[in-house]
């Protein structure tokens, strides 16, 4: 019985083996906890806008119907500017509130809440903080994320992404840290380098970085509910401007439910509507 039963495993060892080779790159662990794809959600253009295509686009979000953008600033590309302000939709420039000096610090991305301006640095595990109607000084703020990315609000915290799958969550009246937010895999694959954020009815919007997907993430538990795909605008930019590049940039407008979408010195901001 013993015999039999060891060359049973042996046999099943082999078929095991052979099966997992297959999927080579698809680690077995993950086999059993493959999920169901997420839903598409589908959209429609309503309307373009000029954009300024010296802005690195790292922010976008609508405050009280005008639409805010903040900007970073690489070093090798000495037109861009780490600034904030409002865009004037018929020129596509920022009317400019705030700079940073480039030389020490990466402009990231922005958030509004309780009559402050909130804006996260690249590298330097700091915030500033503005008031929202003058754009004067408020303060400083520093965090423990290795890197600053994308910056939203539900109204409640201020929640920031870092690059990574993780959200992070953040006090609004002192900036302390609250709790992480882990984005679920899917179909095999890391919702990983969550950039630009946009909280909208309830769920999260995140830019995934270097591609032309936004994802919709359940903030209760971190699962992705939709993904949508706007590779047909970041074509229609690229098409236009030679030098555009990653999509970065949503913002919601709540009195139109109608969605702002650009990306790094894009030539054009989309007006888009989309099935929620």
């Amino acid at each position: 019985m013993k015999k039999t039963l060891s060359g049973f495993v042996v046999l099943f060892f082999l078929v095991a083996c052979n099966n997992h080779n297959v999927l080579p790159d698809k680690p077995a662990e993950l086999i059993a906890v493959k999920k169901k794809p997420a839903a598409v959600i589908n959209y429609s253009l309503v309307e373009q806008f000029p954009h300024d295509t010296t802005s690195f686009t790292e922010g976008l979000l609508i405050y009280k119907g005008q639409l805010f953008e903040s900007s970073g600033a690489p070093e090798y590309l000495k037109q861009t500017r780490s600034i904030f302000g409002t865009v004037n939709l018929t020129t596509g420039k920022i009317n400019v509130k705030g700079e940073l000096d480039r030389n020490k610090y990466f402009g990231e991305g922005i958030a509004i809440l309780n009559n402050n301006l909130y804006q996260l640095t690249y590298q330097n595990q700091l915030g500033f903080i503005y008031d929202v109607n003058t754009f004067n000084s408020k303060g400083q703020f520093s965090f423990k994320n290795k890197e600053g990315w994308g910056l939203t609000t539900d109204g409640t915290n201020l929640i920031m992404s870092d690059g990574s799958s993780e959200l992070t969550y953040l006090d609004a009246v002192n900036q302390n840290f609250i709790k992480s937010l882990t984005v679920n895999t899917i179909d095999y694959d890391l919702a990983d380098q969550l950039n630009e954020l946009e909280y909208i009815n309830g769920f999260i919007y995140a830019n995934v970085w270097r591609s032309n997907t936004i994802i919709k993430i359940d903030p209760a538990n971190g699962n992705i509910t939709g993904i949508l795909d706007l590779t047909a605008l970041a074509a229609k930019a690229k098409s236009k401007y030679k030098n555009a590049l990653e999509m970065n940039g949503i913002a919601f407008d709540p009195a139109t439910k109608l969605i702002y979408i650009t990306g790094k010195m894009w030539p054009e901001t989309f007006k888009i509507s989309i099935s929620f």
